[in-house]
């Protein structure tokens, strides 16, 4: 009965407070007039993306990207969105929440108009800077170690000073001691290339048992990870706090989680060191809220980010307005001609990296120009 009085007292606070809201005055052109989709795909690259384009009525852009959209999505935000001013973004994002990655998108693009009709960088338009430039990691990819030197070695003559490290081919549900050789190994090499000053994160896609991960977890403990990234799914509460409580490994977890009871259930379990939300999944605005009950907690925040150059920029943003921010993971492409297409889509070297570091963007909102030659160059025909 106590849980049952709780909820109807929550709740009658909840309609008295609806209740008293009162439509704000129209008027000063900051309401969304357009919205627009542009599909995206880089060139020798599967990696895809979609930017959102918003206008308002008095002709200020914003841009957002989410990995997907479908039509019935687009028709979606085309709904709800025009006539909306664009500093409504809490209620936008309460009307998209069974939409994570459209709220995502156009919590970016609100921003980015808000704060160039403030002229002001977004990280300022949020309170920041907390710092003056940003540390940053990228993923390596390859299926062998000697293709994952080859494309440390490219990273690292971009700047880049930190690494997330994929896991050897996991063969089986239960690994063995010959996975464990196989991983040491793999780090060895890319220690040995890198050279004592680079910082590496194992990325353990959440392929693992509980088991094999603690098993890495002891046997990797010499080369002192900056943390465990997602050895399993973080669904699985109870390893993730068994695995906390007998490992010095730092663990991270969250890439793949949307819902903020998931995340704050793994702070109230001590079970994560580093929390991950997806930039493309959640936002500016989530990210700094679970960035805020992440504090609570003494974790820091290292937001995951696979997509385009306009979430990096807007990641760069937040985390020049995050106290706990610890290290953001932008993309790197192999091929020159996807990191080409990607200074040449915003107009603008947010992605330059010089020692393990990149710099704030400093124009107003997102500090990028989108070139509308690129997003009819790199249209994605397949889509």
């Amino acid at each position: 009965m106590s849980q049952r009085n709780v909820l109807l007292r929550r709740l009658r606070l909840a309609a008295a407070a609806g209740s008293r809201v009162q439509a704000p005055p129209a008027g000063d052109g900051l309401e969304i007039a357009g919205v627009r989709a542009f599909r995206l795909r880089e060139p020798s690259s599967a990696r895809r993306y979609v930017l959102l384009r918003l206008e308002t009525r008095s002709g200020l852009v914003g841009y957002g990207e989410c990995p997907e959209l479908s039509e019935h999505e687009l028709a979606l935000l085309q709904r709800t969105l025009p006539g909306t001013p664009v500093t409504a973004f809490e209620r936008i994002g309460r009307r998209l929440a069974s939409q994570p990655m459209l709220r995502a998108a156009a919590n970016m693009a609100l921003l980015d108009i808000a704060a160039k009709h403030a002229q002001v960088p977004l990280f300022r338009f949020l309170g920041g800077p907390t710092r003056f430039k940003v540390r940053v990691m990228t993923a390596l990819e390859g299926d062998s170690d000697a293709v994952l030197i080859e494309a440390l070695k490219r990273a690292r003559a971009a700047g880049h000073r930190a690494f997330s490290v994929p896991l050897p081919p996991v063969a089986a549900r239960n690994q063995g001691r010959a996975f464990v050789l196989a991983t040491q190994r793999r780090m060895e090499s890319l220690r040995a290339a890198a050279g004592e000053e680079a910082d590496f994160v194992l990325n353990g896609a959440a392929a693992l048992s509980p088991a094999d991960a603690a098993n890495l977890c002891e046997a990797l403990q010499q080369f002192h990870l900056y943390w465990f990234d997602e050895p399993f799914p973080a669904s699985n509460l109870p390893a993730a706090r068994r695995l906390a409580a007998e490992s010095i490994t730092p663990l991270g977890f969250g890439r793949n989680l949307t819902e903020p009871l998931a995340f704050q259930n793994l702070l109230r379990e001590d079970a994560v060191d580093v929390l991950r939300p997806d930039i493309c999944r959640h936002g500016v605005t989530e990210i700094r809220k679970l960035a805020a009950m992440a504090e609570c907690y003494y974790v820091a925040v290292a937001p995951y980010h696979d997509g385009g150059p306009v979430a990096t920029a807007a990641a760069l943003h937040l985390a020049a307005s995050l106290p706990n921010f610890f290290i953001q993971e932008i993309p790197f492409p192999g091929a020159e001609a996807a990191r080409l297409m990607r200074t040449e889509l915003i107009g603008a070297p947010v992605e330059h990296v010089k020692d393990g570091f990149a710099q704030l963007p400093l124009g107003p909102g997102l500090g990028i120009s989108i070139s509308e030659q690129a997003l009819n160059k790199y249209k994605d025909e397949q889509a």
